[in-house]
C-alpha cells in the first residue's frame, strides 16, 4: 500500500512549493501589456540568486511563455528585453535548468532576437546566450548550425563593449578543436577581435585575448597570421608580451603566456626568441608557486609542460629557474593539515580538485626529463620521487594514471635509472598491472615504457618475464590501434635479444605463424620493420638457429620470399637479407637455404643490385654459407660457383666501395 500513497504524498509537496510560485507564471498570461511587463520585471527580482524559485518557474512552465513573449512582434521592445534578462537568470542555476531551457529552443530564439535593431535587447540575448554557451551541457555545435549566425555575431562586435566581451566569451567556449577554428578564422575573427586588446575596458581585453588562446591553440595557420597582426601599430606578440607583466592580473599573464605558447609550438615563434626565454617561459615558472591558486598552479604547470615538451634547451632553462623540480614537489603535498587556507569553501574545492595538481605535476616532470640525463637524475632525486610515481599508477583518475605513466615513461630513457631506481621499487609490478585493463591512450604509453624496461640491460627483465608478459604483449600485436601493435611487437623485439631458447620458443608460441604473417604483411612499415627486428632477434646464435629453424623454417622461408618479392623500401629489404645471412649461419638450418633455389637467385640478385646496402646484407648471406671450416662446405660451393656467383664477387672486388670491396 506504500507505493500507492507515494505518488499523492510527493505530488503535494511539489504543490506547495510551486503554489506560491504560481502567480508570476499566471501574470504571464495577463490581457494587459503593461500587467504582463511588470510580471516578468517582478519575476526577474524573484529569481536573482534563488536557485530553488528559478526551479519552480521552470516546472510551472515559465520558459514557453517567455520564449513566447520573446519572440513576438507585437511585444514591446522593454518587455523582450526584460524576458531576455529572466531567462538568462534562469540559465545562472544548475545544469538541470539549462538543460529545461535548451529544450525548450532557446537558442534559435535568442539567436532570432539579436536581428532586432535595438541594442540593449541585443545585449540582454548575448548575456543570455553566453549563460547558455558557458555551461557545460550545452553543445557548442549549437552554434555552428547556421552559417550566417557568425557573421552576425562579428558584425556585432562593433556594437558596444558588452556585445565585445559577451561575443568573445561565446567563440572562446564554443571553440573546440581544429573545425570550430576554421569556421571563426574563416570569418575574420583574428582581424575583428585584435583590436579589443587595447580596449579601454578590461574585461572586453579579456575574453580578446581568451579568444585568441583557443584559437592558436595547436593551429599553426592561426598562430603563423597572429605573428603579423598589427593593433596600433605594435604587433600582436609584443603585446602579449605586456599582459605577461607581473603588474597585470594572473588571469591576464596566464592567458597571455598560453597565447605565445601555442605560437611557439605551431613554430610562428622561434624556441630561442626572446619573448619565450625571458618573458613566457619565466611567467609559467611564476604560476607553480605555493602562492598561487590551486587552478592557476595545474594550468601554470601544464602550459609549460607543453612549450618544452618538444625543445631540449627550454627543458633545460626551466630545470634551473626558480628551482622548479623542487618547487614541483609541493604539488604532492596539497592542501596539508597545516594549510594557509582559512576559507572552508576554498579547502573544500581544492581538496575535490588536489588530483589536478598531482596530474599536473607528473606532465611537467614528463616533460622536463625528456630528454637530459641530469635532469632525470634531479627529478628521481627529488623527495619519495618513485613512490609518488607508483601511487600515481594506481589512482582513481584515469588522468593521473596518464599523467604518471608518462612520467614513468620519460624518466624509462635513462640506462642508469632502469638499472637502479627502477629496480629499488620495483615499478614494473604497477606498469604490468595497469596494461591489464586499461582504455587505449594509457595501454600505449605504458606499453611504450615496458618496452625500455626490457631492454637487455634492464634487470626488471626477468621479472616481467615470469610475469606473464608474452601473453600480454603478443595480445597488443593484434590490436586495432597502430600505436599498439608497434609496441606489441617492439616489446617483443627487445624480449627476444640475447634471450634463451625457451623465451624465444614461447614467444613463438605466444605469436603463433598465423599471426606473423599477418604482421609480416602489416600496411604500416613500422610494424614490418619490428616484426623483422623480432625474427632477426629469434635466429641468432646457432643452436636457436637451428631449433627454430626445425620447427618453423617452412614458415620463415615463406615469409622471407613474400616480402623479397614485394614492394618494399631498401631498409625493409636489408632487414629481410640480414635474417637470411643469419639462417645461413646455422648448421643444419643453412641447407634451408641451399636447397631453395629461389632465394638462392634472390641473394644472387641483390649482389648485382644497385645499393651498397642490399649488395653486402647478400655478402653476408653467401660469406655465411660458404665457411671453409664447416661441413659440406666444398659441396656449398661448387653449387655457388656453377649459379655464377664467383663472377658476381670479382666484379664486386673492383668496386669503388672499400665495405664492398673488402667483403
Amino acid at each position: 500500500m506504500a507505493c500507492v500513497l507515494e505518488a499523492p504524498l510527493r505530488m503535494s509537496v511539489l504543490s506547495e512549493v510551486t503554489a506560491s510560485s504560481r502567480h508570476y507564471v499566471d501574470r504571464l498570461f495577463d490581457l494587459d501589456p503593461q500587467k504582463v511587463l511588470q510580471g516578468v520585471i517582478d519575476m526577474k527580482n524573484a529569481v536573482i540568486g534563488n536557485n530553488k524559485q528559478k526551479a519552480n518557474l521552470i516546472v510551472l512552465g515559465a520558459v514557453p511563455r517567455l520564449l513566447y513573449l520573446l519572440q513576438q512582434e507585437s511585444s514591446s521592445t522593454e518587455l523582450r528585453t526584460e524576458c531576455a534578462v529572466v531567462l538568462g537568470s534562469l540559465a545562472m542555476g544548475t545544469e538541470n535548468n539549462v538543460k529545461s531551457l535548451l529544450d525548450c529552443h532557446i537558442i534559435p530564439a535568442l539567436l532570432q532576437g539579436l536581428l532586432s535593431p535595438d541594442l540593449k535587447f541585443i545585449e540582454a540575448c548575448l548575456r543570455c546566450l553566453r549563460t547558455i554557451f558557458i555551461s557545460p551541457v550545452t553543445p557548442e555545435d549549437l552554434l555552428y548550425t547556421d552559417a550566417t549566425v557568425i557573421s552576425h555575431l562579428m558584425a556585432l562586435l562593433s556594437r558596444s563593449r558588452y556585445t565585445q566581451e559577451y561575443i568573445c566569451q561565446i567563440f572562446s567556449h564554443c571553440c573546440k578543436g581544429p573545425d570550430h577554428q576554421t569556421v571563426l578564422f574563416n570569418h575574420g575573427a583574428v582581424q575583428n577581435i585584435a583590436h579589443l586588446l587595447v580596449s579601454p575596458s578590461y574585461k572586453v581585453r579579456m575574453q580578446a585575448l581568451k579568444c585568441f588562446s583557443v584559437l592558436a591553440f595547436e593551429n599553426p595557420q592561426v598562430s603563423m597570421t597572429l605573428v603579423n597582426v598589427l593593433v596600433d601599430g605594435e604587433l600582436l606578440p609584443q603585446i602579449f608580451v605586456k599582459m605577461l607583466q607581473r603588474d597585470k592580473p594572473i588571469e591576464m599573464q596566464l592567458t597571455s603566456a598560453k597565447c605565445l605558447t601555442s605560437m611557439c609550438r605551431a613554430g610562428a615563434i622561434r624556441t630561442d626568441d626572446a619573448c619565450i626565454v625571458l618573458k613566457t617561459l619565466p611567467c609559467l615558472v611564476r604560476m607553480c608557486s605555493k602562492e598561487r591558486l590551486l587552478e592557476e598552479r595545474v594550468e601554470g604547470a601544464e602550459t609549460l609542460a607543453y612549450l618544452i615538451e618538444t625543445d631540449v634547451e627550454l627543458q633545460r632553462i626551466a630545470s634551473i629557474t626558480d628551482h622548479l623540480i623542487v618547487m614541483l614537489a609541493d604539488y604532492f603535498k596539497y592542501p596539508s593539515s597545516v594549510s594557509a587556507i582559512t576559507d572552508i569553501k576554498r579547502l573544500d574545492h581544492d581538496l575535490k580538485h588536489a588530483h589536478e595538481l598531482r596530474q599536473a605535476a607528473f606532465k611537467l616532470y614528463a616533460s622536463l626529463g625528456a630528454n637530459d640525463e641530469d635532469i632525470r637524475k634531479k627529478i628521481i632525486e627529488t623527495e619519495n620521487m618513485m613512490d609518488r610515481i607508483v601511487n600515481g599508477l594506481s589512482e582513481s583518475s584515469i588522468k593521473v594514471r596518464l599523467a604518471a605513466v608518462r612520467c614513468l615513461h620519460s624518466l624509462s630513457r635513462s640506462v642508469q635509472q632502469l638499472r637502479t631506481s627502477f629496480q629499488d621499487h620495483a615499478v614494473w609490478k604497477p606498469l604490468m598491472k595497469v596494461l591489464q585493463n586499461a582504455p587505449n591512450e594509457i595501454l600505449v604509453v605504458a606499453s611504450s615504457t615496458l618496452c625500455n624496461l626490457l631492454l637487455e640491460f634492464s634487470p626488471s627483465k626477468e621479472p616481467i618475464l615470469e610475469s606473464g608478459a608474452i601473453e600480454l604483449l603478443c595480445s597488443l600485436t593484434q590490436s586495432e590501434n597502430l600505436a599498439l601493435r608497434v609496441n606489441g611487437i617492439w616489446a617483443l623485439m627487445n624480449m627476444a635479444f640475447q634471450a634463451e631458447q625457451k623465451i624465444k620458443s614461447d614467444i613463438l608460441r605466444g605469436l603463433s605463424t598465423e599471426q606473423l604473417f599477418q604482421l609480416l604483411s602489416d600496411s604500416d612499415v613500422n610494424v614490418l620493420m619490428k616484426t623483422l627486428g623480432l625474427l632477426r632477434n629469434l635466429l641468432s646464435t646457432r643452436p636457436h638457429i637451428d631449433h627454430i629453424m626445425s620447427t618453423h623454417g617452412k614458415q620463415i622461408m615463406q615469409a622471407v620470399t613474400l616480402i623479397l618479392e614485394g614492394e618494399h623500401n631498401i631498409e625493409v629489404k636489408e632487414q629481410t637479407l640480414c635474417i637470411l645471412a643469419n639462417i645461413a649461419d646455422g648448421t643444419t638450418a643453412k641447407e634451408l637455404i641451399m636447397t631453395n633455389d629461389d632465394i638462392l637467385q634472390k641473394i644472387k640478385y641483390y649482389m648485382s643490385h644497385s645499393n651498397a646496402k642490399l649488395q653486402l646484407a647478400a655478402m653476408f648471406c653467401i660469406s655465411n654459407l660458404i665457411w671453409n671450416e664447416e661441413e659440406g662446405s666444398q659441396e656449398r660451393q661448387d653449387k655457388l660457383r656453377d649459379m655464377g656467383i664467383v663472377d658476381i664477387l670479382h666484379k664486386l672486388s673492383q668496386s669503388s666501395d672499400p665495405n664492398l670491396c673488402d667483403k
